[in-house]
């Protein structure tokens, strides 16, 4: 890679190592569907409980028809349902349902699972690695979001189940913009 910036030279070499350990398609064949189109995002979103329409929306900058539309498909193949609020019935909880935890578990297992080339790693590689991007990690939460970047999924951490926000990692797009276009 012949490249004279170093800062890109470091993204297109992560991006490549990362894009080389793709398992969308895995988790794809291992689930029986694909989690693209903002499903995975909101999926993994309810791991930590039930939320409403509205704040899915707005933690995924999308409106909220085009919510709706991604719990509808995760809710045809019986991940979520919906219950009424208990606070509010014109509102609705979405919450996971036990095939939606055991997919969340399957992703874990499939997503988490590292690659040869860093399980092999020797440990105090492992740990400038490890240093480097928790680093990263910090620098990225405690910037403010570009505008120009789309909200996507961030890359577990070693430590901690599947998590979701700003961030790279498996792929999946949130979905459109709050008043973009349809589908």
């Amino acid at each position: 890679m012949v490249n004279a910036d170093p800062v890109q030279q470091a993204w297109a070499l992560m991006q490549r190592f990362v894009e080389a350990h793709n398992r969308r398609g895995e988790l794809a064949e291992a689930l029986g569907f694909r989690l693209g189109g903002g499903r995975g995002k909101i999926l993994f979103q309810l791991r930590d409980g039930p939320v409403t329409l509205g704040q899915l929306a707005e933690a995924n900058g999308v409106d909220a028809p085009y919510a709706t539309l991604i719990v509808d498909k995760l809710e045809a193949h019986g991940l979520v349902e919906r219950r009424p609020h208990p606070d509010d019935r014109r509102r609705k909880l979405v919450t996971l349902t036990a095939a939606g935890r055991a997919a969340i578990a399957t992703a874990d297992a499939i997503l988490l699972r590292p690659p040869p080339a860093i399980r092999n790693l020797p440990a105090d590689d492992l740990g400038q690695l490890t240093g480097l991007l928790t680093r990263l990690l910090d620098a990225d939460a405690a910037e403010p979001e570009d505008p120009k970047s789309s909200a996507h999924w961030v890359a577990p951490r070693a430590d901690t189940p599947i998590s979701l926000s700003r961030g790279t990692g498996a792929g999946c797009r949130a979905g459109r913009p709050a008043g973009g276009p349809g589908r």
